[in-house]
């Protein structure tokens, strides 16, 4: 932050901000005397906030305005959080107290602006250098208060994800370390919380900002492909959606359509995910249908009736078919979703929401309180709410440490949960990879407890059986069972390890002798990484590889020069270097800010391992000249090729070195020239 005196410029820029936040206050505050609230704050942030600007330049006062605009905008929140969202940083940054706050404008907003204030000092602090595990943890501690809030209020969470949300859009004023620490810090909390709490605006954009800044050659590329793509396709979208809108207005519904096309991230995480290039993402057009539901029928009747005019003109994918109506998602979100093949043969994916669901979708809790505030009760009430309670219990427990928290919650977060069915037809959600015996302590501890095995769909299988979409689940249990330590190797859910685990504390408790319960390892994936990196001073040599005296390369993700980097210090001073975009980059990134440097290593002469992945038309002599092409025309050093083809088709890759992406693009380059490769793109090795 700096100081000067505003300009004429800058305090019409300020009111201009602030009468656009007005006019959306208006329709959220229901009544005068709520806006008048709203209008104090700004006017005490303002003059607490004057003359003093961000790194930008801009008027430090824009900030605020910006976090409020996003709480009402795209979240939904009222006249309070409004008014929080605009006073979120004057504790913080004036000599103004929560007490003068809780004077002038009331408990409530005073506590939430007070959360607000806490969970920034916890994330500007950088964590310990020394090698007291404590001490690495700091951040770890620092996360766990934060989340700690949602049990308090989860309202200062919201307002934390809007100014987070603000922070990254302006990023770019942010020096590169800085920037590299809050956007893996995003990535592994913020993102995965937006998503549970059903906010989709935010979760988007967050995720679009962080490719834009970690992967920004593959950010480019994939925006110019999109942009070159919805320009050829404009006039189909159009013919597409043209039947449609004809057939519903004749059918009487109050509707809008809305046209979509998927975002960068969504086409790059796709791409990473499935391993396919651009052109195989099929689905990148969407249409969503919002109807206003009207008295009469069930909201998923009416759904199903719009799916039907849109079968009767057009063939749909029955594999692609998702009824989040009638099992909504954990975090309440509901519509139905099909994919139709249009004339040309363009796949579409729709989404069919009534107007109450579009509002929940696109801002999440908030909508889903204030419809059960007004006694609307959806079909995804109970999901949501089941998901809050879960997350306090987990933050309840006193056993739990910071890291082991902060796995847990983290797991939770980015969990895939599936809908499975008990022998009387009753619906359960329960994580994806969960087992039967998960399934056992979901219903009831004791029918998990005494479980000897089970029927999936009337056929007979064991404990650790891991359950599927849509199976119909009889648990067999015998009076006389109890739990077995080796439960703990196959039990995927927290409740379940949890009561198996209590069980074995108690009985050792009760009899001494017995033998004492061996620590269950953790299969958290952050708690393997963490205390791996957690002392890069001393590298494995199966891990990392060295460059020089200074750099080490990081073989999780193998990045080569050219590549967006981040680099971590280790206290001996060697810089371990892995890609932006690398997972166990994010989660050191989010737990040790303080030791993100800039690396600059382009010059190195060394070669790095990289490989490229291939499909296309088989014909007699093409692997001979796919080596003979790398080794006598481009003088690559391979280390690998493994191609297989089948009725035609060839699919493969090949290992080689390089020494940077110029070497490599011009690599893909010449072969994408060779007869019969259809795609070829660079994968993870």
């Amino acid at each position: 932050m700096s100081y000067s005196e505003f300009t004429e410029h800058d305090y019409q820029l300020i009111e201009q901000e602030y009468a656009r936040l007005r006019s959306s206050a208006e329709k959220r505050c229901a009544s005068e005397s709520e806006l008048e609230v709203v209008e104090k704050a700004f006017e005490f942030a303002n003059e607490a906030h004057k003359n003093v600007r961000r790194r930008s330049g801009e008027p430090y006062i824009l900030h605020p305005l910006a976090v409020a605009q996003i709480v009402v905008d795209n979240i939904g929140l009222g006249y309070k959080s409004i008014s929080a969202a605009l006073l979120h940083d004057v504790v913080e940054d004036t000599d103004y107290t929560v007490d003068i706050l809780r004077q002038l404008f009331g408990d409530k907003i005073a506590s939430l602006v007070d959360g607000l204030t806490k969970i920034k000092n916890v994330l500007d602090k950088e964590g310990g250098k020394d090698s007291d595990y404590n001490a690495r943890s700091l951040q770890a501690e620092n996360f766990k208060r934060i989340l700690l809030t949602l049990n308090d209020d989860p309202i200062v969470v919201l307002i934390k994800l809007a100014d987070r949300l603000h922070n990254c859009r302006t990023i770019e004023y942010m020096p590169e370390h800085k920037r590299d620490k809050i956007l893996s810090e995003t990535m592994f909390i913020f993102i995965p919380l937006a998503h549970r709490l059903g906010l989709y605006s935010v979760k988007g954009e967050l995720e679009n900002i962080w490719l834009r800044y970690k992967e920004p050659e593959a950010y480019r590329d994939i925006e110019q492909r999109i942009s070159r793509s919805v320009e050829g396709h404009k006039a189909d979208i159009d013919t597409f959606v043209e039947p449609i809108d004809q057939k519903l207005k004749a059918e009487g519904f109050s509707y809008r359509i809305i046209k979509r096309v998927k975002s960068p991230y969504s086409v790059w995480h796709k791409m990473q995910v499935k391993g396919v290039s651009f052109e195989e993402v099929y689905d990148l057009y969407a249409i969503r249908i919002i109807f206003d539901a009207v008295p009469g029928s069930s909201e998923r009747d009416q759904c199903f009736r719009i799916f039907s005019i849109l079968t009767g003109l057009y063939r749909y994918i029955p594999e692609r078919m998702r009824d989040w109506v009638a099992t909504p998602k954990n975090n309440g979100y509901e519509a139905l979703h099909c994919t139709l093949i249009g004339n040309g043969g363009m796949k579409v994916e729709v989404q069919i929401r009534s107007t109450r669901m579009d509002d929940i979708a696109e801002r999440g809790i908030a909508a889903h309180w204030r419809y059960k505030k007004d006694g609307y009760a959806g079909e995804g009430d109970n999901e949501m709410d089941r998901w809050l309670q879960n997350i306090k219990e987990i933050l309840s427990n006193p056993d739990v440490n910071a890291l082991e928290l902060l796995d847990i919650i983290h797991n939770d977060l980015t969990s895939t949960e599936i809908t499975v069915f008990t022998p009387r037809g009753e619906q359960r959600s329960i994580k994806k990879g969960a087992t039967v015996l998960d399934f056992a302590y979901l219903i009831h501890t004791e029918i998990g407890n005494k479980a000897i095995a089970a029927k999936v769909n009337q056929k007979l299988v064991p404990l650790r059986y891991v359950v599927h979409p849509g199976d119909q689940i009889e648990i067999i249990t015998a009076e006389e069972e109890k739990p077995k330590r080796e439960w703990l190797d196959f039990l995927q859910t927290r409740r379940a390890r949890t009561v198996v685990s209590d069980y074995f504390k108690s009985e050792s408790k009760q009899n001494p002798a017995s033998k004492p319960e061996p620590q269950a390892a953790s299969k958290s994936w952050f708690s393997k990484v963490f205390r791996r990196t957690a002392a890069t001073q001393t590298p494995q040599k199966s891990e990392t590889a060295q460059v020089d005296g200074n750099y080490i390369i990081a073989t999780c993700c193998n990045p080569i020069p050219g590549d967006a980097v981040i680099g971590f210090r280790s206290p001996d001073g060697k810089i371990t270097i892995h890609k932006k975009s690398c997972k166990v980059a994010e989660e050191l990134a989010s737990t040790h800010g303080d030791w993100v440097v800039v690396p600059n290593w382009g010059n190195t002469p060394n070669s790095f391992p990289v490989r490229i992945s291939m499909q296309g038309i088989d014909r007699m002599g093409l692997v001979n000249d796919l080596t003979r092409f790398l080794s006598e025309v481009m003088g690559v050093n391979m280390r690998r090729i493994d191609i297989a083809a089948d009725e035609g088709i060839f699919k493969g890759f090949i290992d080689f070195y390089v020494n940077n992406t110029e070497v490599l693009e011009k690599v893909i380059r010449k072969l994408s020239a060779i007869d019969g490769i259809r795609n070829i793109t660079r994968t993870d090795l």
